[in-house]
């Protein structure tokens, strides 16, 4: 008998419980797995033409391949060790691309797509799926046919895609998203960003370490959101490197012709060969018909779900960008996978209390926990210290000092609340911090533990140290 079927007067067995999920990213997935372990037959809808999301498809994955190839043009150009002779890398953009898009690929097929095919709870309908009631979705086909799906859970998991600001002239010209800038076969003499987080940063050093020359325009200042000292220490580093950064500067007209994009802004008249926007992501919800079935968004658009991912109307579930939650990856899969337990009758709930979080420059840019600003704000009297990397043994071997990493805690009891740290490979560095505030730990407890010498990491241990010691009159590996 079909699984499909209703029971006969002889079978006592329930009806599988079916579950639809909108989007294919890594929320989804995580989401699925975890419901066909509960059980339950998945249905996976997605309109793309490839499933996998945004991650493996146009963000982490290659952004990552084009970040670190920069990164070795980069050192080939200038290393700091005198022995080393410095060579102008032969370099080809178009290569580079091809490798990014084969990686890509054999990631999609690996995690994505193989995990379809040999999981017969899963399976894929593809077309753009709205909302008609609470347990039913309208899914439009690519050959104009309309199909109804009813389940007893739905996930949402339909990502973001990038904002475009309302610069005057801007929507009439050729100008790059994220998504043609990582994927670009051509090096371009000059580039643009308009942005000044994320995705931003990290494509402005890569094509400038590529060799084009990049101007970053800030509305505000670099990582305006974060810790001060973060943006200011980052934008050093990068003027060193000789990209130009415009704080406090914006464009009110851009246009295009034969010599490029001219962009007029505070600073005067800008001319590049391309220009990149990438000033955030807003949530894909628009066209799914959540007006029908209650589901609230913020303000934004973003859908606002609970620590159990579960938005105002009752069976209906989202996960990931398209939520109020951190855009990153990590927690789009951990917010998915708790989505697929609590669909299949468990319990799980998402804790981003000390969620780390890092930026893909170089020095990389690691966060965890409270800045000093948001613990005032809690009401919480704090204490901090600084410790400048050029007191790290490990960065000083490596003749790589740029930076520093910074500790917050509560001012009575010495708890650590918070780490803000700008480094070279700053990011292996934060999870120790941020297991350290998980456990509760004072600046005394990680000062006290033992770290290895000679390693980055140590000097989480040494920031520590320096609430109670001044850090130049330890000794080596003071223990």
């Amino acid at each position: 008998m079909s699984t499909n079927s209703c029971c006969s007067s002889n079978d006592t067995q329930p009806e599988q419980l079916h579950v639809a999920i909108i989007g294919s990213g890594s929320g989804a997935f995580a989401s699925a797995i975890k419901a066909a372990e509960g059980g339950a037959r998945v249905t996976i809808i997605e309109g793309a033409d490839v499933i996998g999301g945004c991650c493996v498809n146009v963000g982490c994955v290659p952004s990552k391949i084009l970040i670190r190839a920069a990164q070795l043009a980069h050192q080939q150009r200038t290393n700091p060790f005198d022995g080393l002779e410095n060579i102008q890398p032969q370099l080809s953009r178009s290569l580079l691309a091809h490798q990014q898009s084969a990686r890509v690929e054999e990631l999609r097929d690996a995690k994505y797509q193989s995990i379809l095919e040999n999981n017969p709870a899963l399976s894929l309908l593809k077309g753009y799926a709205r909302f008609k009631n609470e347990n039913t979705l309208l899914v439009q086909k690519s050959d104009g046919n309309e199909e109804e799906l009813v389940a007893d859970r739905i996930l949402i998991a339909t990502g973001s895609t990038p904002s475009v600001p309302p610069i005057d002239g801007l929507i009439d010209t050729p100008y790059w998203t994220s998504t043609e800038a990582l994927f670009s076969e051509e090096l371009p003499s000059s580039l643009v960003v308009i942005g000044s987080s994320v995705i931003a940063l990290e494509i402005a050093q890569a094509y400038a370490r590529l060799g084009s020359s990049v101007t970053v325009l800030a509305r505000h200042t670099l990582l305006y959101a974060e810790d001060p000292l973060l943006g200011e220490k980052l934008t050093e580093c990068f003027e060193k490197e000789g990209i130009r950064v415009l704080n406090n500067t914006q464009a009110s007209h851009v246009s295009y012709g034969s010599n490029g994009f001219s962009l007029e802004t505070d600073e005067g008249t800008l001319i590049a060969e391309k220009l990149l926007i990438s000033t955030g992501r807003h949530a894909n919800t628009g066209k799914l018909g959540l007006e029908n079935v209650g589901v609230k968004t913020d303000k934004s658009g973003a859908i606002v779900v609970n620590s159990m991912m579960e938005t105002s109307t009752a069976n209906i579930y989202a996960a990931g960008d398209c939520s109020n939650m951190p855009q990153f990856v990590y927690v789009a899969a951990a917010a998915g996978s708790r989505a697929g337990i609590n669909m299949t009758g468990g319990n799980a709930q998402l804790d981003l209390s000390t969620m780390p979080a890092v930026i893909f420059t170089d020095p990389q840019v690691a966060t965890v926990g409270l800045t000093e600003e948001q613990a005032s704000a809690e009401g919480i009297d704090t204490i901090s210290r600084v410790l400048d990397m050029e007191n790290v043994p490990r960065a000083l071997a490596n003749f790589e000092t740029d930076g520093f990493i910074k500790l917050v805690a509560e001012k009575q009891t010495g708890e650590i609340l918070g780490a803000q740290i700008l480094a070279h490979e700053g990011g292996e560095l934060i999870q120790s911090a941020a297991l350290a505030i998980h456990n509760n730990m004072t600046v005394e407890d990680l000062a006290g533990q033992l770290f290895p010498y000679l390693t980055m990491v140590e000097g989480l241990k040494l920031c520590a140290q320096t609430f109670s010691k001044d850090v130049k009159e330890l000794s080596c590996c003071a223990g």
